[in-house]
């Protein structure tokens, strides 16, 4: 399953976040236990003052080939697990998503 879904002028996108993760780089999908699925995010800035927020939203914005205004923060401001809406069409941010996590063996956490 995956942990994004077409919205009206784009995706919504949940994301569990590790700030100060040593580098900045999306680590493919993981399943939480509840069933969920969530795009793993890591990135080098520390959860201060927005710092990771705003890195998550950059990492998200290059690697889609998006502005850095088209990805909105939904919800999670201070938790590790977020939603992020990203403005674009919808067909090729869903090709561009899985072409990035297809690298990456699905993770099932505990």
């Amino acid at each position: 399953m995956k942990p994004w879904r077409a919205i009206a002028g784009g995706v919504q996108v949940a994301l569990r976040v590790t700030p100060r993760g040593g580098r900045d780089a999306i680590d493919g999908i993981e399943t939480l236990s509840d069933g969920r699925s969530v795009l793993k995010l890591r990135v080098r800035a520390v959860a201060d003052g927005g710092e990771a927020n705003r890195a998550v939203t950059e990492l998200l914005a290059k690697s889609l080939g998006v502005p850095k205004a088209a990805v909105q923060l939904t919800s999670g401001a201070t938790a590790r697990l977020k939603q992020v809406a990203i403005s674009g069409d919808p067909v090729a941010l869903d090709q561009t998503l899985r072409a990035l996590t297809a690298a990456h063996k699905p993770m099932r956490k505990s």
